[in-house]
């Protein structure tokens, strides 16, 4: 009989953790299948909209019924992302409290809006391993402190994608080092990255070669504000080039009345949340990252894949390791002005031969994300867990 292994990710946004569910999801059915057998819970619906792409994976979801409630929630942003996990907490603790109790998995993957698996783990008897996943230095306020404290004695392991973040982890002391371990996301699914990529560009404004390109929630952490701002001096004086910016999020509204203040409605497009960021990111002269924070970096490794030359900021904490502290990309100190036009004017005036030199080490790196290294990883980590 094969081990269940359930994933719990509530998302209160599009985030590329998303992603990683997924595919890891599917890592195990394709490469552990002899052993285990993955699911991914459906809390309040989230997961519909990947539904078909679920099914392709051969991914079974445990629903717990969808909410209408939650479409009555503010828009986007802080005070919708709490209300939520004050939600989730209230209205699914039975739901999930039973089916942990009555059908428990070998495994239980903890990746977003942790608390209440964390609760119902610590107070009540659950047989089965809790692995907690943290992606980025999480802030550790007074009660997240006390919370981690007592939660974290009964977890058997925690994972996290960068030895940045592991090593941030270790030195925060939130629990024993030895159960905190590097496992790298599954990034990198060549096939489906192959058949997305040929897919044709529909706007007739921007053209192949001819723009630049960033990808991400439309937020405080990725730095788009900076972003235009930089680029707006560059855009002008080559009023042919174009800067597409992908993603949905509460800063829409802010960044599109700052195209317009700069009058750059013609060449700096916010093309909203795309299921396919591949064929705009093959046909672009570089993406560029200002993030705050990464960790890892999804796009960065998706671009790279690609072979597209890579601007990025050095925050913390996946960029640096991924790009060997700018050997292999063009990276800037995170939110200096003065040196991300430095590295915009070395990738500009850069020859094609050391440009392509980046692009194949890039390339290599991504070997390390893909879905099937990704498997070998978190089998050994299953086998450390028998």
């Amino acid at each position: 009989m094969k081990n269940k292994i359930y994933y719990w990710s509530p998302f209160v946004s599009e985030v590329a953790t998303v992603k990683s569910v997924i595919n890891s999801a599917s890592s195990v059915n394709k490469y552990l299948s002899e052993n285990y057998e993955a699911y991914i819970i459906d809390v309040y619906g989230e997961f519909e909209k990947y539904e078909e792409e679920i099914k392709e994976k051969n991914i079974s979801l445990i629903k717990f019924g969808r909410s209408n409630i939650i479409k009555y929630f503010p828009r986007p942003g802080y005070l919708r992302s709490r209300l939520l996990y004050i939600y989730i907490f209230l209205r699914y603790f039975f739901p999930l409290f039973f089916l942990l109790k009555n059908n428990p998995p070998k495994i239980f993957m903890l990746h977003l809006v942790t608390s209440l698996p964390l609760f119902i783990n610590f107070f009540f008897n659950i047989k089965t391993k809790m692995i907690l996943r943290i992606s980025g230095l999480p802030k550790l306020n007074i009660l997240r402190k006390f919370f981690w404290k007592f939660t974290l004695t009964k977890v058997n392991l925690i994972t996290t994608p960068t030895q940045a973040t592991l090593n941030d982890l270790v030195k925060q002391k939130i629990t024993e080092s030895k159960k905190i371990l590097l496992l790298r996301d599954p990034i990198i699914v060549s096939k489906d990255i192959i058949l997305k990529k040929n897919s044709n560009l529909i706007n007739k404004e921007i053209k192949p070669n001819e723009y630049f390109i960033s990808i991400g929630r439309l937020s405080k952490q990725k730095n788009f504000t900076f972003l235009i701002n930089n680029m707006k001096d560059y855009l002008v004086k080559n009023n042919t080039t174009k800067l597409i910016i992908i993603g949905e999020g509460e800063d829409k509204k802010k960044l599109l009345n700052l195209i317009i203040e700069y009058k750059l409605e013609k060449q700096i497009f916010l093309l909203g949340f795309k299921k396919n960021i591949f064929k705009y990111l093959k046909n672009a002269k570089a993406f560029i990252l200002t993030s705050l924070w990464e960790d890892p970096g999804f796009v960065i490794l998706e671009a790279a894949y690609l072979n597209i030359p890579i601007i990025s900021s050095n925050c913390p904490n996946g960029p640096k390791e991924i790009l060997e502290n700018g050997k292999f990309g063009f990276m800037f100190e995170s939110n200096n002005k003065s040196d991300f036009q430095t590295k915009f004017n070395n990738f500009i005036n850069m020859s094609k031969l050391d440009i392509f030199k980046k692009k194949l080490h890039a390339k290599r790196q991504t070997k390390k994300f893909s879905i099937y290294n990704h498997s070998i990883e978190l089998n050994k980590i299953l086998g450390s867990l028998s």
